[in-house]
């Protein structure tokens, strides 16, 4: 079974298309028979992305759409949306999947955090806000997918920066579902994509191979799209180093965090280390 969105004829956008998951999503929809329309900065990597998946649409050319987009800026979004309906008509499937990651430190370069905040957490916002009216009205079932990370659940220390992004689209995205299911007669409803060890550009850190380690790009667009079938909220991908029972207990150790009032960050911190790895061989 396949979620109705998912269809022939029907049309998804998807932020961030120029490569990764992004890419590997519009390839998938594609050849589905969805009409695509791929945006991303301007640049030879989405011109080609949008060469390859008119190569698998059936209708080619003629259904699928590139356009250089900047999710940090509601007006391009703004543009994306009216150019997509004037050329598709009404629009089924939106993933806001843009991201960067360019490192962050607690107290490091100010413009890091605006960027990563502007893309990653503003360009979910934008996107929603500008596309979920339409997709409300026209009635059909339809989807929004944001992609988060289990960085914005759990929160290492490493990329401050990236965590609070990840951790408000999870926050926000909990919210428009919670909005969409509570609107009358709206059969559009949100879901969090929240990949695994992905092998992507923003992973791969200069590696040509991908690790043994790391799920393709288009593993995670097939469990994403098995799991929205089901009717899950919260797609949470394992990879081949961690399965979802390791996940889940990370994730249950996290919030203990707060109920046990234990230190923030406890996975991490020298007096809990011990106690954590024994809480990872918990049955």
């Amino acid at each position: 079974m396949t979620h109705p969105a998912f269809t022939d004829g029907k049309v998804a956008v998807i932020t961030g298309a120029a490569s990764g998951i992004g890419r590997a999503a519009a390839l998938r929809l594609a050849a589905a028979g969805l009409k695509v329309a791929l945006a991303d900065l301007d640049g030879p990597r989405l011109r080609e992305a949008g060469a390859d998946v008119a190569a698998v649409s059936p209708g080619g050319e003629g259904d699928v759409l590139v356009i250089p987009t900047d999710v940090s800026d509601r007006t391009a979004l703004e543009a994306l949306q009216q150019a997509v309906v004037t050329r598709f008509g009404d629009i089924h499937v939106l993933m806001n999947n843009a991201g960067v990651q360019p490192g962050s430190a607690l107290f490091g370069a100010e413009e890091n955090w605006q960027k990563v905040l502007a893309v990653n957490l503003w360009g979910v916002i934008h996107g929603s806000r500008v596309f979920a009216p339409g997709m409300i009205a026209h009635g059909e079932p339809a989807l929004i997918i944001n992609t988060g990370s289990k960085q914005g659940i759990t929160t290492p220390p490493g990329d401050p920066a990236y965590n609070v992004s990840k951790a408000a689209v999870k926050v926000f995205t909990e919210a428009l579902q919670h909005d969409l299911r509570n609107t009358e007669g709206c059969k559009v409803s949100a879901h969090l994509l929240i990949p695994g060890f992905v092998f992507t550009g923003l992973t791969a850190r200069g590696r040509a191979d991908k690790p043994d380690g790391a799920w393709t790009a288009e593993q995670t667009v097939d469990f994403m799209m098995e799991s929205i079938a089901r009717g899950d909220f919260y797609v949470l991908c394992p990879d081949n180093e961690v399965d979802r029972a390791t996940d889940e207990k990370r994730i249950l150790w996290a919030a203990g965090d707060i109920v046990e009032n234990r230190p923030p960050l406890s996975r991490w911190h020298p007096d809990y280390g011990d106690a954590f790895r024994a809480f990872l061989t918990r049955t």
